[in-house]
């Protein structure tokens, strides 16, 4: 019935599976934030990112009855995105983390006070982050947009939890060199 409030993952998951089509639209609109951002990170700007989101949920819908509540319904859907990303990244042969090296961060064209006052800080971290390698930017988007903790994280992509520190670290270096780099630090 529209308009029904699921209070846990296991009453959503039974109410799709007993055919009520507004769950599932629920469901998408719990976990599509994710979902999406995980995509549109991951494939970079393939025009395929619309696709791969379906297929997600349509693998998602079909493999549900086996859904064992060990994890959250999210962090679940997650998992499904990273990997048929991965996969997509195989099969179209696209970088997925690139050697960066230590100390440099990626080349940026100093548009000095122009930028600042077009923009936002939040738009210009947004920016930056899209510079990142496709992995870096999934690890900073599901830790702090997302506020998943390690080891959900960890659920998700199979990286062991020093691994992600590690990453989330190298990360953050480089988004700070970066924006030091573009910008004064009093601008910021």
């Amino acid at each position: 019935m529209k308009g029904t409030i699921y209070h846990t993952d296991r009453e959503l998951i039974a109410a799709i599976l007993n055919g009520e089509r507004h769950a599932f639209a629920a469901f998408v609109r719990l976990t599509e934030n994710l979902v999406v951002k995980m995509v549109f990170q991951m494939t970079g700007g393939s025009a395929d990112r619309q696709d791969l989101v379906q297929e997600i949920y349509l693998k998602a819908f079909r493999n549900l009855a086996s859904f064992r509540h060990g994890s959250k319904l999210s962090t679940w859907i997650g998992q499904i995105a990273y990997y048929d990303c991965l996969h997509y990244i195989k099969k179209k042969k696209l970088t997925y983390l690139e050697d960066i090296p230590e100390e440099s961060a990626m080349d940026v064209e100093p548009s000095g006070e122009v930028a600042l006052f077009k923009s936002d800080l939040s738009a210009i971290l947004s920016e930056a982050v899209a510079r990142l390698p496709p992995l870096y930017q999934t690890l900073v988007t599901l830790f702090h947009e997302e506020e998943l903790s390690y080891s959900e994280i960890g659920e998700i992509t199979h990286l062991p939890e020093g691994t992600i520190k590690n990453y989330l670290f190298r990360a953050r270096k480089i988004l700070r060199n970066d924006l030091l780099k573009k910008y004064d630090r009093e601008d910021l």
